[in-house]
């Protein structure tokens, strides 16, 4: 492959700045809540001048770039989320709704999506507007390996950050918040000067570099994979409430705030974080062992840091693929913007997406259990987090049974999902998910209805977060950082999930799916239709339609004999079918149970499953 420079921005401003008139015009028109930057603000290195501006990711490809898609810095990260934040047409699309919401809450987004924009003070105008060049390199080169640990410790930590970080204007690290209580919404502490940090301590490089121990642990991941509401304070009865507007959060700490991502504190609270786990390789790489994210999601393979022409050491080099859970935006910005500005191909984009479908599918496994009538799948999590993670809106993980006759027939299917129209029938499945809204106080503060909301700046309360927890998992633990389950339940030590399905008389067979979804109908439908000042929302949702409407990724496929059972035992009690049993079928009869839709019409019970049922009884089976 050969190496090209060329300018860029062009191309990126296209259909992102077509829309900064329309915002500007219809601000006046919706109901504002009229927040201001310092309600937003956050610690750590603050809009300015550096004394070394920071490096376009084009001038590291130079020798980091352009000799191996497999394990090259930056072909893997130019196809990473991280590399295209700054393209994600799904992020300019939740970017205008918070404007909306809440002004100026698009700069607290656009910080964590690209931090050199605001450092350069870019993102002052919260639309994006004022993007350029480097600026759509998202999560670069240079943000990562320039980032100081805001813990110093001594004896670790480069000696040169002791004085760095003493006289730190914005600190991250406060009397009273000790370690990463205050770190996330991308308060990076970064260095003044271009000393490139890593976790090699003896690279052969041309430019200046330090030996960063922070870089190997997950604790790097903690300024951008946590974020917070800072307009909201938590108060002694666990509500949310508005601080006065026009001022910072009172304390800054960010467990005093609004939950809204907290990947990093779950993490940081699971088995991982306390000692390596042996994962059997699943997550690829040299080593079986898994403690930070970094083992998962940059696992270590055999490579070179630069190109071979330099004549590097061979290394276990950590894959800067940051393959996570976004199965098709990736296609979607390879689409949207030219080639030269991306640093996407039509293989590396393929690359990528199915390097998102192996994390995904190595992230649970799946058993199945018959009883009886009954039938039990168990999801187990086998990530560091929860399951699903991060962003929460319009991501969501079920369950798919199908039920088989003796002919191989479908008879019956749980969580059925419609490809044509994107719907999924949840109701008789489980679906693993958070959902967040607006309580009475947010509600009179936006004018928005109290109640279950995608509106990202304005959502004050979780009604809803089944979603799995990691080993190590405990409630106090996880309620501490603001991640407790809500409008569910899981035991200290579970890390898995289960959920019962009653079998239909004639199946002999299932077929049981585990299944995630990126992006819902739901939700963009509502990016879609919340955008009343620009087309970003009509832009993604053409996206997600082009694209395949964010076709489910497989995590889990499993298959079980059903044939040997008997169906009349409706209580399920394992002996020869009774009274008792009759008792319990008419019960669920009158109810209209699915449980007694003998036949398995799908229809409301009635007299041709009553027949049914007797025929089986009278057998004994």
């Amino acid at each position: 492959m050969s190496k090209v420079t060329k300018a860029r921005g062009a191309g990126e401003m296209v259909w992102v700045s077509m829309v900064a008139g329309a915002i500007l015009a219809a601000a006046g028109a919706i109901a504002t809540v009229p927040t201001t930057a310092l309600d937003f603000f956050a610690p750590g290195t603050q809009p300015g001048p550096l004394t070394h501006p920071l490096v376009s990711a084009q001038s590291c490809a130079n020798c980091h770039g352009y000799y191996s898609n497999e394990h090259e810095p930056y072909a893997l990260w130019s196809a990473s989320m991280m590399g295209q934040a700054a393209r994600d047409p799904i992020f300019y699309a939740a970017l205008t709704v918070a404007n909306q919401d809440a002004a100026f809450a698009g700069e607290m987004c656009l910080r964590c999506h690209t931090p050199g924009a605001f450092v350069a003070g870019r993102t002052a105008d919260p639309t994006g507007n004022l993007l350029t060049d480097s600026d759509f390199e998202g999560v670069s080169c240079s943000i990562c390996h320039r980032m100081v640990d805001p813990v110093y410790r001594p004896g670790i930590s480069p000696p040169e950050d002791e004085s760095l970080l003493a006289e730190f204007e914005y600190p991250v690290v406060v009397p009273g918040y000790p370690e990463y209580t205050r770190h996330g919404n991308a308060s990076l502490v970064l260095d003044k000067l271009d000393r490139r940090r890593g976790p090699l301590p003896d690279p052969e490089a041309p430019h200046a570099f330090l030996y960063s121990p922070l870089h190997l642990t997950g604790n790097h991941c903690a300024a951008c994979h946590d974020v917070s509401n800072p307009v909201y304070s938590k108060q002694p009865d666990g509500s949310y409430v508005a601080n006065t507007l026009n001022t910072p959060h009172p304390t800054g700490g960010k467990y005093e705030q609004f939950p809204i991502e907290r990947t990093y504190s779950e993490w940081a609270q699971s088995a991982f974080a306390q000692a390596p786990i042996d994962m059997g390789s699943r997550y690829g790489g040299i080593s079986p062992m898994v403690s930070s994210c970094q083992d998962c999601h940059m696992p270590k393979i055999p490579g070179t840091a630069c190109d071979p022409q330099f004549n590097p050491p061979q290394r276990q080099m950590p894959r800067h693929a940051f393959a996570g859970g976004n199965t098709w935006v990736l296609r979607s910005i390879h689409g949207l913007y030219p080639e030269y500005e991306t640093g996407l191909t039509n293989e590396t984009v393929d690359d990528a997406i199915a390097r998102t479908q192996a994390m995904l599918a190595a992230a649970s496994d799946l058993e199945l259990i018959q009883d009886g009538n009954l039938l039990t799948t168990r999801v187990i999590n086998q990530s560091g987090h929860k399951l699903p993670t991060g962003y929460p809106e319009g991501r969501r993980m079920w369950v798919n049974v199908k039920f088989y006759d003796a002919q191989d027939v479908l008879i019956a299917e749980r969580g059925h999902y419609d490809d044509a129209s994107a719907v999924l029938t949840g109701h008789d499945t489980k679906v693993y998910e958070a959902k967040l809204g607006l309580d009475a106080h947010a509600s009179a503060l936006s004018g928005k209805p109290a109640g279950e909301s995608f509106h990202f700046a304005l959502n004050n309360t979780w009604l809803k977060d089944n979603r799995i927890p990691p080993r190590g998992f405990t409630n106090a633990a996880f309620a501490s950082v603001q991640s407790a389950p809500v409008a569910y339940t899981y035991a200290d030590g579970q890390y898995w999930d289960d959920t019962e399905y009653w079998i239909p008389t004639t199946a002999t067979r299932a077929e049981v799916r585990v299944l995630f979804q990126t992006t819902t109908k739901e939700y963009i439908e509502f990016l879609r239709d919340a955008n009343v000042t620009d087309t970003r929302g009509q832009v993604a949702y053409d996206q997600w339609v082009l694209h395949g409407k964010s076709a489910p990724a497989l995590l889990d496929l499993g298959t079980i004999d059903l044939s040997n059972r008997c169906p009349a035992d409706f209580n399920n009690s394992g002996g020869t079918p009774d009274d008792a049993d009759v008792a319990e079928f008419f019960a669920a009869w009158s109810e209209g149970n699915e449980r007694a839709d003998f036949n398995a019409s799908g229809g409301t019970p009635d007299d041709a499953d009553v027949a049914l049922f007797f025929d089986r009884w009278n057998e004994g089976c």
